[in-house]
């Protein structure tokens, strides 16, 4: 408990840090009137005042406040994520487990999976997402959040490919040796000694999967018209940026908060079934 209370305490200390170099920040150019590296004004740089306020203020027709859309948007936008971060986990935890156990596949297959992540993701996803969308199997078309969650999958997989791979490979060869001696079959070695060794690894890449995850998901939302998400929100506050500065910042620190939620939720999960301190795996 000591340990939870003393991450806690740094972390609202880190908050507080950042929102005082902010203010200070603008404080200061504003000010002085220095232009360097970019004039700062209640457009560029709107106040935490002003932000925070704009959450009760309403934004739509009906009366919804900011701070009810960004919620509604960011459960929307989380239901994308946390399936795109299940398939990404899912094909990249296979994919790296059938690499590690073929070399031939780790030298032919693993430039191109490194390869797939050089391609901008802006480039792929209207691919994505008009491809799917012409796709029909016995009268069912995929859905347009399940087109994007597949996008966020995309971005998820490759991590979890990667570090797959590195735990895999990592269990101590003697104790392969080992249990190779006493007959066991390479399924027994991969689920009693292998698996337990990659843990680690996996779950550092989980915790990067699942933040990119929400980026992905985020992404995906930009072509394919989705209103309901945290993209929509970005695209509409976009237009009246310069009306409602505070608007689009609100909606980029909603979409961080949420970013951040998914590395928590990795990371308590991580106490549960490593019980070791997530800290001391890179």
């Amino acid at each position: 408990m000591r340990g939870v209370m003393k991450r806690v305490g740094t972390g609202v200390a880190v908050l507080a840090a950042l929102c005082g170099l902010y203010t200070g920040y603008r404080w200061l150019w504003m000010t002085t009137g220095w232009t360097w590296p970019f004039v700062v004004d209640d457009i560029t740089m709107p106040s935490l005042d002003s932000i925070v306020g704009a959450l009760f203020d309403p934004v739509q027709t009906d009366g919804q406040t900011l701070l009810s859309l960004l919620v509604e948007s960011s459960l929307f936008t989380a239901r994308e994520a946390a399936l795109g971060f299940a398939m990404g986990s899912i094909v990249g935890f296979a994919l790296g487990a059938v690499i590690a156990r073929f070399v031939v596949l780790q030298r032919g297959l693993m430039p191109y999976v490194v390869a797939s992540q050089t391609i901008p993701i802006l480039a792929i996803a209207p691919m994505v997402v008009v491809g799917l969308g012409n796709i029909e199997i016995a009268g069912w078309t995929p859905t347009d959040w399940l087109r994007v969650s597949v996008i966020s999958a995309y971005l998820t997989f490759f991590p979890v490919t990667v570090n797959t791979v590195r735990g895999l490979q990592s269990a101590d060869p003697r104790a392969v040796e080992l249990m190779r001696s006493y007959a066991s079959n390479e399924w027994g070695i991969f689920w009693k000694l292998r698996l337990p060794s990659a843990l680690p690894y996996l779950f550092g890449a989980f915790r990067v999967a699942a933040t990119v995850s929400v980026v992905g998901a985020i992404i995906g939302e930009l072509p394919s018209s989705i209103q309901d998400g945290l993209g929509g929100a970005i695209i509409n506050f976009n237009q009246y940026y310069v009306l409602n500065p505070q608007n689009l910042w609100a909606t980029n620190l909603a979409a961080a908060a949420l970013g951040i939620a998914f590395f928590l939720v990795v990371v308590a999960v991580e106490r549960l079934v490593v019980h070791r301190p997530p800290e001391r795996f890179a």
